[in-house]
């Protein structure tokens, strides 16, 4: 039987005063990862593929254990059962999610972090991490909005107002800003509170509405049914509108709707803009939406969660012309900021209209104090506002342009790579750093351009089987990694597909990564296809 910790005052107190040696199993996992990152994960995260099933039976255990094990035990099961199965997210082949490698200096500053521990609900428990996190926001504004020198002078730290607020993602930045757009429509007055105090029922009453919607196009994020549902206006009232040839909204179809919902007298709490759609990166008119949410005074939100770094890039930044009229932008840190997971922002262009959501409590976050819970979705929250501080200071903005302008290039690189290919078939132009395509045959290729409806549908069937099975056999190999989804392209008369979807924002992935992404899937492909007849079609 292997020796066990005894549970005592003593070994109690130690796990909290003294650190792990430097021969101990943490102590030198610790050391790989500080020398040589890269090393570390290439040689811990295995390639083969384990099952979902096969990793659940060895985490069915229940009870928190009885007995203690020594951190070095832990940390051999940890690096046995957890890490050598976890996703390798920062390969230069890891191409099919908005997650990348970290620069280097994030570790030691994550552990600067973690160690001093701070809360950033209350001042109380962050002091210098509350000024800090509110420059933070500052920054990103300006990037945003770019108002006057004295603006910023005066408000940045001016607790009486709020900027933005830090939030741990863009689900809960998108949730805030739409949170706000509620409380802003149905504001107190006379002997109603507001429908912050009063509720969505009786608000609808005071204001004499029948209903109350947010518009959004077909692509918008997931984030904005959960706020539907959460401020109680109900996932159906949060209104699709299509989008056109390019997956950007139509402001046509917009405009329709929204004399449609003023004519059924239906409250219209907010219309969402996307500058970087996730499934394509497309960026819809923000300049022409912006203009229809002024003529109809409607709250204008932005979900930029992926896109607002392009802000950075001189190049490209007029891509997102329009935001800076935005009532609210949601701005994720944790994508294009080469952050750590836990960091986005909800940014206001009023500096005033957090106050809409204002709590307090007599123990934590009172009226009038410095504390940044007053105004913020989430109570408890770490110091993530430090790396992103440290981020804007070691890469700079002309760093951040260049990885910028970088991703959208190789982007377009791919993009070319994949229509000089016979055998691939480019679906949606990459505007920002993200791509659709799908493996075709060139004979089949040929076919689809002219074929029947009835034709195609039987061939995209074929297609849409390929590209799952591909994905997946790709995926299970475990040296390249793309993600799919599906879409309705104009050009096969909005039948749903399923694509290869790719997301170049990792600035290690090369273009020799690139070709063996697409050689992988194309002997992947042959072999699947071998003896398949309707892969011969035109022959």
């Amino acid at each position: 039987m292997s020796q066990k910790p005894d549970v005592t005052l003593e070994t109690l107190h130690k796990i909290f005063t003294i650190p792990e040696s430097e021969d101990s199993t943490l102590g030198q996992i610790e050391k790989k990862i500080s020398e040589n990152l890269l090393g570390f994960l290439k040689e811990h995260i295995v390639s083969a593929e384990t099952t979902p099933a096969n990793l659940e039976r060895m985490f069915r255990e229940f009870k928190v254990p009885e007995d203690p094990v020594f951190v070095s035990e832990q940390a051999e099961f940890l690096l046995n059962n957890v890490v050598s199965q976890s996703v390798h997210t920062a390969s230069p082949r890891f191409v099919g999610h908005m997650t990348s490698a970290l620069p280097y200096f994030m570790l030691p500053l994550s552990k600067m972090m973690i160690a001093l521990n701070q809360n950033l609900v209350k001042i109380e428990t962050s002091k210098s991490f509350t000024p800090l996190e509110r420059q933070v926001i500052g920054m990103v504004h300006h990037l945003i909005y770019g108002n006057s020198t004295m603006f910023y002078k005066r408000h940045t730290q001016d607790h009486e107002v709020a900027l933005g607020t830090f939030c741990s993602n863009g689900t809960i930045a998108n949730i805030t800003s739409l949170w706000v757009a509620l409380n802003k429509c149905f504001p107190p007055r006379k002997d109603f509170a507001g429908v912050s105090e009063d509720g969505l029922h009786t608000a609808l009453q005071e204001y004499e509405k029948d209903g109350a919607v947010i518009l959004v196009s077909q692509r918008g994020h997931y984030s904005l049914s959960k706020a539907a549902n959460l401020l109680g206006i109900g996932k159906r009232n949060l209104i699709s509108i299509p989008t056109d040839d390019r997956n950007k909204i139509q402001v046509d179809v917009l405009r329709e709707q929204v004399l449609r919902f003023k004519q059924e007298n239906k409250a219209i709490i907010a219309i969402v803009g996307i500058a970087g759609t996730t499934e394509t990166g497309s960026v819809d008119p923000l300049s022409k939406i912006a203009d229809l949410c002024q003529a109809e005074d409607i709250h204008f939100h932005v979900d930029a969660a992926w896109g607002g770094p392009t802000l950075f890039s001189s190049t490209h930044r007029s891509k997102l012309r329009g935001i800076e009229t935005a009532d609210s932008v949601t701005f994720d840190a944790h994508k294009q900021l080469y952050v750590p997971m836990g960091a986005a922002f909800a940014v206001f262009r009023d500096k005033g209209d957090l106050a809409c959501i204002e709590h307090h409590a007599e123990y934590i976050i009172r009226k009038g104090s410095r504390d940044l819970g007053r105004k913020s979705l989430e109570g408890s929250r770490p110091g993530m506002a430090m790396l992103v501080h440290s981020g804007f200071r070691i890469i700079g903005r002309r760093g951040y342009e260049m990885l910028i302008d970088m991703g959208i290039d190789k982007a377009q690189l791919f993009a070319k790579m994949i229509q000089e290919a016979p055998d691939f078939e480019l679906i949606t132009k990459p505007e920002l750093n993200i791509l659709t395509y799908r493996y075709v045959p060139e004979n089949v290729q040929k076919v689809l351009g002219t074929a029947s409806y009835e034709e195609q549908r039987r061939l995209n069937d074929h297609l849409n089987r390929l590209t799952v099975t591909i994905q997946k056999e790709q995926r299970d190999k475990g040296k390249n990694f793309v993600s799919r989804t599906a879409l309705q392209p104009v050009k096969y008369d909005r039948k749903t597909i399923n694509v290869f979807r790719v997301v170049l924002a990792n600035p290690l992935t090369k273009e020799k990564h690139l070709l063996e992404i697409l050689d992988e899937q194309r002997k992947i492909a042959r072999t699947l296809m071998r003896g398949e007849s309707w892969s011969k079609t035109g022959t």
